[in-house]
Parts: C-alpha cells; structure tokens; sequence
C-alpha cells in the first residue's frame, strides 16, 4: 500500500462531462462524510458511536452538498441505493442530501432506498468517548504521546469502557477500536453490501452497473478507511488522510472489470488518489480569498507569535490556531473546503515537524492549485481513462 487522497476540487464548467460519464460506460460511488454535528464544532469531543444529531450548519452543509451534485448531474433519480451507518447524524444527512439532489422532483427519492450498516459507523473510542479532544486531564494522565497516538497511528487505540461508562452500548457494539479495527469492519461492509450493489443487483436496481450511482454517507474515520482502502495507501499513511464535512467524493469504475478506471492525480507532497473531490463556485472563491489573502495565515501564526522572531509552528499548533480562529471569529467565518486546506496541510506534516509562516503559505497554496477556476477553461480535467 503506497498513496494518500489528493484533493482535486472540480469546477462548476465540467458538470456537463460529470453528468456524461454513463456515456463512457462507468459506475460511480460517492462518498460523503455527514454535516457537522454538536460535538464536531470548534472545541470537538470524541464522539464514536455515540448518537448525536446534526447541528443547524451541519442541515446546512448537507442541502449544500446535495445541491452541488444535483447542479453536475447527479440528481436523486440517479442513486440508485444509498448506505449510511446506523448514527443519526449520518442518516440525516443522507435523507437531506437526497431530497436536496431532487429538487423540485421530490418523489424521485425515497428513505426506502436507504440501506443502513452497523459496519460503516464511526470508529469507537473506547473509555475517552464523549470527552473533549484537547482535554487536559486526558494528557496528565495517559501522556501527550499516548493520547496523540490514539488519535494519529493505525492500531493504538485508548482503554475499553465498561457498563458504568455513560457511553457504553451493548453488545454487539465494541468497547474500543484503533484505526485499523475500524478499517476493517469497513472494508468488510463495503465488499458484502456496497460492491454488489455497485456492479450486481441488475434485477433489482433501476439503472444497469453502467449507469449506476451509489452514494455512502458515512463518518471521517469510515470514510477515511475506506479512502485508504481504494486507493491502496500505506498503513502508517491512513491517519493522515483528512475527510471534511460535506464535501462530495467521487470515484469512477468500471462496470465489467470492477477496477476503478479515474487515473491517480498526485498532490505537491507526492502523494496520490482516483478520488475526484467536488466544490462549489463559491467554495472556491472563498478559500482562493482567504488563502491568497492571508488572512487565516496571520490569524494561526499570530496567536502564537511572541515576538521572539522567526516563528515555527508544529501540526498540533497550527490545529489549535484554527479551532481559535474559529472560536474567535465565528462558527461560519470559514467555509468547510477552506478549513479543509488547513487541516490537509498539518496532516500531511511530519512527526515533530516545524514550518515557518513561509511555509505554510507556501504549503496552503499548494493545496489550492488543486481547485480548479470556475471561469477558466478546463477541458480535459475529467479525461479520467
């Protein structure tokens, strides 16, 4: 396994050659992580199994999402079935994205066309579920090192919780996962339910494998697992790979070889993926505005800055400017594919890596040649086979 996903974020003008794609005889999957919930807001919890609903942003960013794909072609009559886990969050946004994708045409949708997998639920968290991320009691008792490992390696995973934990769930829930337990009752779901219904079901389903659309609206570490899993990424790479909000992520197969058929685009960091990421025209005015204009750059580095000189700030630290950029400025200051740049570039850091302001400009727009210009000419982009 070797790659990571690169975000290539499509413009507006090649929604005509999305929509085109049945004629090129390939089924698509989009993935979709759920809309921002209560306790993924600007201080987050570990959340995991637990089931809580959607914030009002969160309703927002799901009719968003649904409208972006309907306007490249993707309307609801097209997805055929739709998966989501067993956790509200992820079935609300999955009900909200379909009708958004039908427009007007409401009664081509149906929540009976939703399938709902136990399996694609997200990673569970053990005996540190339900507390805040940057909680400081976590670290005095477990250590800086332990807790990042959590959160940031493959097959750490904290303590079990048991019956008196508020969060604990009955069996058949687990009482904690790593990373690599989570991605394998992913893997798992997709090949019994997600891949048959890609490319078999042919009496069943409305559209043939050709024409077919499958949407999963899943969870950040699901999505993240099976991310991995397509585009055969290394162990040590999975925790690094960053799933925002409501961002639309397509893949495209072929309906006879089952092979996905887009060709692996590399990002700056040399990392590589089949994943097509979608934004809107606003998306990407707002994040070329805030990027270019260095704002966000100036509010992370300044609330660090001591006047010692040249400032070098770590993952964690660029992190936690953002979550006080956003305490500060306002919950809707920045769109989610602009926090995303953000959090894509300190994932992508090294360990105990440092940047200096210069370089996390220079990191940031990086990541921004990769949205593509609503008003250039971009013919080509989807020329994927």
């Amino acid at each position: 396994m070797s790659t990571r996903i690169l975000t290539l974020i499509c413009s507006p003008k090649i929604g005509q050659r999305l929509a085109s794609t049945s004629k090129r005889q390939v089924c698509t999957l989009i993935l979709l992580r759920h809309g921002q919930s209560t306790w993924n807001k600007p201080n987050p919890r570990f959340t995991g199994w637990t089931d809580v609903p959607l914030t009002v942003k969160g309703r927002v960013e799901a009719v968003g999402a649904g409208q972006l794909l309907r306007s490249r072609g993707f309307d609801a009559a097209r997805v055929d079935v739709a998966f989501t886990s067993k956790l509200q969050r992820a079935h609300e946004t999955c009900e909200l994205v379909l009708a958004s994708m039908a427009g007007p045409d409401q009664h081509t949708w149906s929540s009976e066309r939703i399938r709902r997998l136990e399996g694609l639920n997200e990673r569970h968290y053990g005996i540190v579920q339900g507390l805040y991320k940057n909680d400081e009691n976590l670290v005095k008792e477990y250590g800086a090192e332990t807790v990042l490992s959590w959160r940031r390696s493959l097959r750490a995973k904290p303590p079990s919780l048991d019956e008196s934990h508020p969060q604990y769930l009955p069996p058949p829930a687990p009482t904690t996962e790593s990373l690599f337990d989570c991605q394998k009752r992913v893997c798992e779901a997709y090949q019994e339910h997600i891949v048959p219904a890609l490319f078999d079901e042919k009496e069943e389903l409305q559209h043939p494998p050709s024409e077919r659309a499958v949407l999963v609206v899943a969870h950040s570490n699901t999505l993240r697992s099976l991310m991995a899993y397509l585009d055969d990424v290394d162990d040590d790479l999975v925790p690094k790979l960053h799933v925002p909000n409501s961002v639309p992520v397509l893949y495209f197969f072929d309906p006879e070889t089952q092979a996905i058929v887009s060709q692996k685009l590399f990002s700056s960091a040399g990392m590589s993926s089949h994943a097509r990421w979608l934004v809107s025209a606003q998306n990407y005015r707002e994040v070329k505005k805030v990027i270019e204009g260095q704002q966000l750059t100036r509010a992370i580095f300044n609330f660090f800055d001591d006047g010692q000189g040249d400032l070098e700030l770590t993952a964690a630290e660029i992190d936690r400017g953002l979550r006080e950029f956003i305490r500060f400025a306002g919950d809707e200051a920045l769109d989610c594919v602009t926090i995303a740049v953000t959090k894509k570039v300190a994932r992508e850091m090294r360990p105990n890596e440092s940047i200096s302001r210069q370089e996390y400009e220079e990191r940031a727009l990086a990541a921004a040649m990769g949205l593509s210009n609503p008003d250039d000419d971009i013919e080509g982009i989807m020329d994927y086979i």
